[in-house]
C-alpha cells in the first residue's frame, strides 16, 4: 500500500480523499493556487505545494507543475479527483514515466473512453445498446441532412470532443440541421480543437441513468447499481439519487452486465461511471442506451456509497496499489434510499447567475463528514451528510465550479431520503452571495419529483418562467405568522428592559398585524398559547434576538425558519421560499393606510452588472449610438462568459469601467442618455 499520495484537485473532492486517506494511515499532500491558499484541503493535507496563480490554466492545469510536486514531496500516487487533468491521458502518461501511480484507470481506457465517437464504437462491439445514429466522418451539411433524415427527427448533433454541455444542438427538421450544423462544428473546434461532430436520435422523455462500475487490476469487474441524473439545467446535473424510481431489477440486470462488458473490453479497472440514456417513454425499460464513459470518480459518487456501504475512494486506492477487489457482485446490494443536492453559488431568483464572494456565515444542518470507516458512516449523521470544502469567512471564487457544497440524505425509502433534504435544506445557513438552497428545495417537495416521473426536461418544464420560490401552503403561513409574532414580543421585551427607559411595568405589546405574501393576519400571545386569525397554533419554540434559526416544534413535526430583521419585520426562508414579513402592533397597523408609495428610481438608463466577475469585453464607448438587444458589454464569472445587452436604445453618456476591471453585482458599467 501507498505510504503518500498526492491529490490533484483542489475543493471539496480534495477534502473527501484526504479523509479517507488519513483514515488508511495514508500521509497526504495537497497542491494549491494563490486563489486556494487558505482553503480547508491545504489545512486538512500532511503537506501542501504551491503551484501558481489563480486560473487552473496556470496552476491545476499543469501537469509538470504537479508532478514537481511528488517528486518534492516523495508522493508516490496521485489521485485526480474530477474535473482538471483527472481525464487526460497525458497526464497520466507522464506520471507513469516518472513511476508515480495514477489512482484511476489505464491509459487506453481512458483514450478510447474519451473520444465520444470511437466509445461509440467499442460500445456497438462489445454488445453494448447504443442510440441510433451515424458515427463516422460526416463531410458537410448536405450529408448531415442526408444522415438525419435517414434516423429520423428529432436528432441531436454533438461535437465529438465535447461536454459540459458545450457542442450540442437539437434538430426537429431538415432546416435545424442545416442552421446548426456548420455552428457545432465551430463550437468543437473552438472549446476543444475538434471539429468532428456525430449525429445520433434524439430519445423522447429521456431520462438520464448512470450505472457506476468498479473493477481491479486482476479482471474483476462489478457495478454498484445506477444513480438517477435526470434533473438537470444546462445539461449540468443538480440532483441525483441512488436507486433510481424507475429502474427494475431487471433492467439493473441488463445495463449492469452490458456496462460490465464495455468495461472489460477496454480493459477498465478503478472506479468509472457508465452514462445510459433510457427512453422514458417506453415502460418496458429496455430502451436504454449508451451515452459515454466517464473515467473516473463522479460527483455524485456518495448517493452509491450510502446504499452500498462502500467507500469508492478507498477502493480506487485500493486498486492502483494492486490489490484485489474483495468484493463479488453478490455481495452488493441495495439498502435504503439516498439523495444528494449541489449546493452552487447561484442565484435562481435572478436567473441562476453566476455569485461570487465571501461567505459571510456558513453553517451546514450538520458537521462536514468525516470518514470513521464505519459502513452506516458513510450516511452522515443521523442520514444527512455535508461533503464541503469551504469555511465560514472564507471566499467562492471566480476562477473555480460554483459548487459549495454536496447535501447527501439516506432514508429507508425515496420520500424518508426527499423529507430529509427538505428539513436539512432548511437548517443550511449561507449568507454573502446568492445561492440555491430554496431552488432544490423547491424540487424535493414538487409532487413530479415525489412521483418519480422524471426527465431531463424537468427544470425546464417546470419552472420555465424561471424560479420564485416553492408553493407556500396554508400551514406552513400561520406557523411564519406565528413565529414573527413570537419574534416581536421578544425584541419588544428586550427594548424595554434597556436602561433609560421612562418606565419598566409596562408590559410588551402581545397583539401583531404580521403580514405575508400581500395577506394580513391577526397574531395574539396569550400566557401559554399563540392565536392565528382567532385560532390556537399548537407551536413551541425559543427564540433570542440576534437568533438566525428559529426552530418550531408543530403538530409534532420540526420547522426550521431562517430569520434577518429588516425594518418592520424579517426576512423568513423556510420550505424553499424568501418571504418578506412585516410585523406591527395591531393599534399601528391601521395607519399604514395613509403611507405615501414609495416609487423606485428608473434605473434603465444604466447598465448594471447582474454578478460579480471579470469585465473581459467593453463593446461600444462614450457617445456611440446603441440599439435594444445591442451586446455593450461581456462579463465573465464561474469559468462562464455573460452578455449584457441594451434594454432600449439610446446614446452612451459615460462609462465608468475598463476591459479587465473585477465588477461587484450591481456596479454600473456605464450610463446611457
Amino acid at each position: 500500500m501507498f505510504k503518500k499520495i498526492l491529490i490533484a484537485n483542489r475543493g471539496e473532492i480534495a477534502c473527501r480523499v484526504i479523509k479517507t486517506a488519513r483514515r488508511m494511515g495514508i500521509a497526504t499532500v495537497a497542491v494549491y493556487s494563490d486563489a486556494d491558499a487558505r482553503a480547508p484541503f491545504v489545512r486538512m493535507a500532511d503537506e501542501a505545494v504551491h503551484i501558481g496563480p489563480s486560473p487552473a490554466s496556470e496552476s491545476y492545469l499543469i501537469a509538470d507543475r504537479i508532478i514537481e510536486a511528488c517528486k518534492q514531496t516523495g508522493a508516490e500516487a496521485v489521485h485526480p479527483g474530477y474535473g482538471f487533468l483527472s481525464e487526460r491521458t497525458s497526464f497520466a502518461e507522464a506520471l507513469a514515466k516518472e513511476n508515480i501511480a495514477f489512482i484511476g484507470p489505464p491509459v487506453n481506457a481512458i483514450a478510447a473512453m474519451g473520444d465520444k465517437i470511437e466509445s461509440k464504437k467499442l460500445a456497438k462491439e462489445a454488445g453494448v445498446n447504443v442510440v441510433p445514429g451515424f458515427v463516422g466522418e460526416i463531410r458537410d451539411t448536405e450529408h448531415a441532412v442526408e444522415i438525419s433524415n435517414e434516423i429520423g427527427y428529432p436528432v441531436m448533433m454533438k461535437a465529438s470532443a465535447g461536454g459540459g454541455g458545450k457542442g450540442m444542438r437539437l434538430a426537429y427538421d431538415e432546416k435545424d440541421v442545416r442552421e446548426g450544423f456548420e455552428s457545432v462544428k465551430r463550437e468543437g473546434l473552438n472549446s476543444f480543437g475538434d471539429d468532428r461532430v456525430f449525429i445520433e436520435k434524439f430519445i423522447l422523455n429521456p431520462r438520464h441513468i448512470e450505472i457506476q462500475i468498479l473493477g481491479d487490476q486482476h479482471g474483476n469487474t462489478l457495478y454498484l447499481n445506477e444513480r438517477e441524473c435526470s434533473i438537470q439545467r444546462r445539461h449540468q446535473k443538480v440532483v441525483e439519487e441512488a436507486p433510481s424510481p424507475f429502474v427494475t431489477e431487471k433492467m439493473r440486470k441488463a445495463m449492469g452486465e452490458q456496462c460490465v462488458a464495455l468495461s472489460k473490453a477496454v480493459g477498465y479497472y478503478s472506479a468509472g461511471t457508465v452514462e445510459l440514456i433510457v427512453s422514458g417513454a417506453d415502460p418496458t425499460g429496455e430502451s436504454f442506451y449508451f451515452l459515454e464513459m466517464n473515467t473516473r470518480l463522479q460527483v455524485e459518487h456518495p448517493v452509491t456509497e450510502a446504499i452500498t456501504g462502500i467507500d469508492l475512494v478507498e477502493q480506487m486506492i485500493r486498486v492502483a496499489a494492486g490489490e484485489k477487489l474483495e468484493l463479488t457482485q453478490d455481495d452488493v446490494k441495495i439498502d435504503g434510499w439516498s439523495i444528494e443536492n449541489r449546493v452552487y453559488a447561484e442565484d435562481p431568483y435572478r436567473g441562476f447567475l453566476p455569485s461570487t464572494g465571501r461567505l459571510t456565515r456558513y453553517k451546514p444542518p450538520v458537521p462536514g463528514w468525516t470518514d470513521d470507516g464505519a459502513e452506516n458512516g458513510r450516511r452522515g449523521v443521523d442520514g444527512v451528510r455535508v461533503d464541503d470544502g469551504v469555511y465560514d469567512g472564507g471566499e467562492v471564487s471566480i476562477f473555480y465550479d460554483p459548487m459549495i457544497a454536496k447535501l447527501i440524505t439516506w432514508g429507508k425509502t425515496r420520500d424518508e431520503a426527499a423529507d430529509l433534504q427538505v428539513a436539512a435544506l432548511d437548517r443550511f445557513e449561507l449568507e454573502g452571495l446568492g445561492h440555491n438552497i430554496d431552488f432544490v428545495s423547491a424540487i424535493m417537495q414538487h409532487p413530479r419529483f415525489r412521483s418519480g416521473e422524471l426527465t431531463t426536461g424537468f427544470i425546464a418544464e417546470e419552472y420555465p418562467e424561471g424560479f420564485h420560490g416553492a408553493p407556500a401552503d396554508e400551514a406552513v403561513t400561520r406557523a411564519l405568522a406565528a413565529i414573527a409574532g413570537f419574534m416581536a414580543s421578544a425584541e419588544a421585551d428586550r427594548a424595554r428592559r434597556t436602561d433609560g427607559q421612562l418606565g419598566d411595568r409596562l408590559d410588551p405589546p402581545a397583539k401583531w398585524q404580521v403580514t405575508i405574501g400581500g395577506a394580513s393576519h391577526k397574531v395574539k400571545l396569550g400566557h401559554k398559547h399563540i392565536k392565528v386569525d382567532g385560532e390556537k397554533v399548537d407551536i413551541a419554540l425559543e427564540y433570542t434576538p440576534g437568533d438566525k434559526l428559529v426552530v418550531a416544534e408543530i403538530d409534532d413535526s420540526e420547522l426550521a425558519v431562517k430569520v434577518a430583521k429588516t425594518r418592520t419585520g424579517w426576512r423568513m426562508t423556510a420550505r424553499g421560499r424568501i418571504h418578506d414579513v412585516r410585523v406591527l402592533p395591531w393599534h399601528v397597523a391601521p395607519l399604514t393606510a395613509h403611507m405615501i408609495e414609495k416609487i423606485p428610481p428608473d434605473l434603465s438608463k444604466f447598465l448594471i452588472c447582474p454578478m460579480p466577475g471579470l469585465l473581459v469585453a467593453l463593446h461600444v464607448g462614450e457617445g456611440d449610438a446603441v440599439e435594444a438587444g445591442q451586446p455593450l458589454a461581456t462579463v465573465e464569472a464561474m469559468k462562464m462568459e455573460n452578455i449584457l445587452r441594451a434594454e432600449k436604445s439610446g446614446t452612451v453618456k459615460t462609462v465608468n469601467a475598463a476591459q479587465g476591471d473585477s465588477l461587484a453585482v450591481d456596479a454600473v458599467i456605464l450610463e446611457m442618455e
